[in-house]
């Protein structure tokens, strides 16, 4: 068997659609395990880009089967819009497999999500208002209704009706807004059951059976690390596991099974919406990084907060996601700096800190250590292996993997998948 898990090691945004587009090629299957559509990936091929939210990124190689995971929670409207979308650019969507234990993202579950969060005034998290965090919210508290709800209309109409006074009481008494209207969800949701319904099945017993076969799988995680409900920022992260770990209940597959784990390091850190961000710039060198990277979120389009690569950041992620390989991207966005810097240490009242601080407070006030490496002013979109890369990126490259421990195997130097140099032979 042949098992490898993709998962970001800051804060998203990292490029991991591109990394998993690029090993999808050698896969039999792409599972998404996590997160929902608040999550966005773009996927540049032959010059044309691909934004995808919920679908696999391995949706744009044929024959590849593509699974959405009992751990996604799943906004039918917005899935039946992505596949119209790739069916429209001639992409066959027929290998898509949805689990029937997923939970489904309801219309109260987006109201509420936006306004819950306006709400905090201040202290508001910055959600993309895609009902993300109440849905999970829900399955939680046993409540939620699954896909396999979902395309059971007689189910669905009797849990709708169990759900939605209370849901209204929280709408109209708290919020202020108007009650939805059963039989309008109702038949909305039973339109897009009848679409979805031939594409739902017991992933759990199809991706273990692949696996057993000996075929390749490849996992693919949303958002990243420092967005982890319990290892990130909290609470200014997303509402699942975006690590490694949260492959085990996010698409029912055993540790044991899990064969490598691929962390995507972006060579500057990028963040959205509120949370302590240690390297951030809020000067020209942000505004160039970002300029330069087009850094804009891909659902929401909101301008991302931008600053050196945090290294401290980086080999935590290693740590909890036992991380055995690097994909660097956008190293090509750097080219045309005189000198980078990264932050390999923090510094909290005089002390250096072996550890990422669980408290907010310290972590907005720690000391970013950085090193300073000179830039190599070269264009290095066109390289195609290692050796070529100036000295001073491979400089910059290698002091990355030291202070992370972690292993160099990939480094893109542009958005397309040719663009993308191999270090490690083996990640499959």
């Amino acid at each position: 068997m042949s098992t490898v898990v993709i998962t970001g090691t800051q804060w998203g945004d990292e490029g991991k659609g591109k990394i998993v587009d690029f090993l999808a090629e050698q896969a039999d299957t792409v599972v998404r395990f996590q997160g929902g559509s608040n999550a966005g990936h773009t996927v540049a091929v032959n010059g044309e880009e691909y934004k995808l939210r919920l679908l696999p990124s391995g949706i744009l190689y044929k024959g590849t089967h593509c699974v959405i995971g009992n751990g996604v929670v799943v906004d039918p409207q917005c899935l039946i819009e992505e596949m119209d979308a790739m069916i429209s650019k001639n992409i066959d969507v027929s290998n898509i497999k949805i689990s029937n234990r997923a939970h489904v993202v309801m219309p109260y579950h987006k109201i509420i999500d936006g306004l819950g969060d306006e709400g905090r005034g201040k202290n508001k998290i910055g959600t993309t208002k895609r009902g993300i965090g109440p849905c999970y919210i829900d399955r939680d508290d046993r409540i939620g209704i699954r896909i396999c709800d979902l395309i059971d209309e007689e189910e669905f109409a009797k849990k709708l009706k169990e759900i939605l006074p209370s849901k209204n009481l929280i709408l109209e008494k708290i919020y202020n807004h108007a009650p939805l209207n059963y039989d309008e969800i109702l038949k909305e949701y039973n339109s897009y059951a009848e679409r979805l319904k031939p594409l739902v099945c017991d992933t759990i017993a199809l991706i273990n059976e692949e696996i057993d076969e000996g075929r390749k799988i490849l996992f693919e995680g949303a958002q990243a690390t420092m967005l982890d409900i319990d290892y990130g920022t909290y609470p200014y992260v997303t509402a699942s596991h975006p690590i490694s770990g949260g492959v085990t209940v996010g698409a029912g597959v055993a540790p044991k099974k899990i064969n490598k784990v691929v962390g995507v390091v972006k060579a500057y850190c990028t963040r959205v919406g509120e949370g302590p961000f240690p390297t951030e710039q809020l000067n020209e060198i942000g505004d160039k990084i970002r300029n330069d990277g087009h850094e804009f979120g891909t659902v929401t389009g909101r301008p991302r907060r931008t600053g050196w690569l945090d290294a401290c950041v980086v080999r935590y992620a290693g740590l909890l996601s036992g991380i055995d390989y690097m994909a660097v991207t956008r190293l090509d966005i750097l080219d045309d700096f005189e000198e980078i810097k990264m932050c390999v240490n923090y510094k909290y009242n005089g002390k250096i800190l072996n550890e990422i601080p669980a408290s907010l407070k310290i972590l907005a006030n720690v000391e970013p250590i950085y090193e300073t490496f000179e830039g190599w002013k070269t264009d290095i979109s066109k390289i195609k292996n290692y050796d070529e890369l100036p000295i001073n990126a491979k400089k910059y490259l290698q002091r990355m993997a030291e202070v992370t421990n972690i292993k160099l195997g990939i480094i893109s130097v542009g958005p397309n998948r040719d663009q993308t140099i191999v270090v490690a032979k083996d990640i499959y």
